[in-house]
């Protein structure tokens, strides 16, 4: 998902000013449950869902599943859990069922150690339209990053700062070499292009690359290679920036109008508290769908068939809200044409370590990026600095993402390249004292969005079936959000007219 700052900055060099935030000192109160009961086996993967979360919603396991439902949703995911909650507004009846143990996809937990782990580094947007309409984010207690970044460039880091949150930072920041003043005028000039465009007409562009994009804009070479490749290569899980320019324009505008933030219970409370808004007994875990078959020839009524056997009947419909390569497999018979999907897709790797809270080389909520263009680290950040609750008293959580696979390389091998590379950053007497606790290699991060796209893609695939994801909108946690609302909608529409 997205990694995001505020983009139109100005830049200086490290050591930066004091940051300021208002973050409250959280410690557990996600997970009290960690001062009075230490599992035998501390490091084994607890899923934040059910046990930790207060918001967690009523569930049943497959061995229960009815025989027959109105909609049934496939995959909870953001786009699932958004397409019930359509459905739920206009009291249709639905099942929602999950293959895995938990409500989220991509968007999970999992607490290691008594440390808050979202799998994979995923910050949330408060400036995402669908969001703002869906979510309450009171109780999600956002916690704030500061508004730019340290860039590491040249042995040395250079503060990235949002002129209009961070004024002085960024006014002593003009000489640095993370670019030019021209590149820091045009930053503003493209912060004031999106902001003046509605998001229908930047996500139906004209598009290229988002590199081609901003050469064609006039951005010199040292602000691509060491801010725009590290940062939004970050966003889009793709450090060539073949993405498309559109998709760049969205997140740059909502970058501009909003806050980068975690939920202080972990990104997985983003989507407990959807389903925790769904009827009593509607999600069912464990329930993977295997495929999609028509009841008859000439009906619209669909049986979902689950890998241990079980089959469901929809009298009103199906919608396939998993990801692009798994909704294919489910949906094979009932495409009249091929899905092609794109390839590669894109994939990160993200470890975590933990800290004393001595050897924490900074107390300020800030994202690192490698400006180098060497190495193996993309960008990494301490996640008790933006939520103290990540991790027990006195304890700092320490956040590394890569960019890619890696599929040849082991894990040890990789965590010994990341504590030399983050060594000569920070130094090697305190980066070596950190413990290692988890990787995640997400091999699906995101779908591959590279020009051309179509955003706002059709999520009828035949009457009664439809699709949704981020792989139908925009390559965001707002993009699977529209999908959900937008593929209930289209059954919706279709069933009210069947009717007349």
């Amino acid at each position: 998902m997205t990694l995001p700052l505020s983009p139109f900055a100005i830049i200086s060099p490290f050591p930066a000013p004091a940051f300021t935030t208002s973050n409250t000192n959280l410690s557990h109160s996600c997970h009290p449950f960690y001062h009075r009961f230490k599992p035998i086996n501390a490091s084994s993967q607890i899923s934040l869902h059910s046990p930790l979360c207060s918001q967690s919603p009523s569930t049943s396991s497959s061995s229960s599943l009815p025989t027959k439902t109105g909609v049934i949703v496939i995959g909870a995911g953001l786009a699932g859990l958004a397409a019930a909650t359509r459905l739920q507004a206009d009291n249709i009846p639905f099942l929602l069922l999950e293959a895995s143990d938990a409500v989220g996809g991509r968007v999970r937990s999992d607490l290691v150690d008594g440390f808050i782990l979202d799998r994979g580094f995923q910050i949330f947007i408060t400036a995402y339209p669908e969001a703002q309409k869906l979510l309450d984010y009171s109780p999600l207690n956002l916690q704030k990053f500061y508004a730019g970044a340290q860039v590491y460039y040249d042995g040395r880091f250079h503060i990235v700062a949002d002129p209009i949150r961070h004024f002085s930072d960024a006014l002593s920041s003009l000489a640095n070499p993370i670019g030019t003043i021209a590149d820091k005028l045009l930053i503003a000039l493209t912060r004031i292009r999106v902001l003046t465009q509605p998001d229908d007409e930047i996500l139906s562009a004209p598009e290229v690359s988002t590199i081609d994009f901003l050469r064609k804009i006039g951005f010199s070479d040292s602000i691509l290679d060491r801010f725009f490749r590290p940062f939004f290569g970050g966003i889009f899980f793709d450090t060539e920036l073949k993405t498309t320019s559109r998709l760049f324009d969205f997140i740059f505008k909502c970058l501009a109008l909003g806050e980068n933030t975690i939920p202080a219970c972990g990104i997985s409370a983003i989507p407990d508290q959807l389903a925790a808004k769904l009827p009593s007994n509607s999600v069912f875990f464990n329930s993977r769908a295997s495929s999609i078959s028509v009841i008859q020839a000439d009906s619209d009524d669909f049986t979902v068939r689950l890998e241990n056997g079980e089959e469901v009947k929809s009298e009103l419909g199906v919608i396939v809200a998993v990801e692009e390569f798994e909704a294919v497999k489910i949906l094979a018979g009932n495409l009249d044409t091929p899905v092609q999907e794109i390839i590669p897709i894109r994939s990160t790797v993200c470890l975590y370590f933990s800290a004393d809270q001595d050897k924490v080389p900074v107390k300020d909520p800030v994202l690192f990026l490698n400006g180098s263009g060497k190495g193996v680290v993309n960008n990494m950040f301490f996640a008790t600095n933006v939520a103290p609750s990540y991790g027990p008293p006195g304890k700092g959580l320490v956040s590394v993402s890569l960019i890619g696979s890696f599929d040849n390389v082991g894990e040890e091998e990789l965590v010994e390249g990341v504590v030399k590379e983050l060594s000569g950053w920070f130094g090697e007497g305190l980066v070596g004292s950190w413990k290692y606790l988890r990787m995640y290699r997400v091999g699906y991060a995101q779908p591959n969005q590279c020009p051309p796209t179509d955003l706002k893609k059709n999520p009828r695939v035949k009457s009664g079936l439809y699709i949704c994801g981020d792989y139908v909108t925009s390559a965001t946690f707002d993009g699977a959000l529209v999908s959900g609302r937008r593929a209930a909608e289209a059954l919706i529409r279709e069933r009210t007219l069947s009717k007349v």
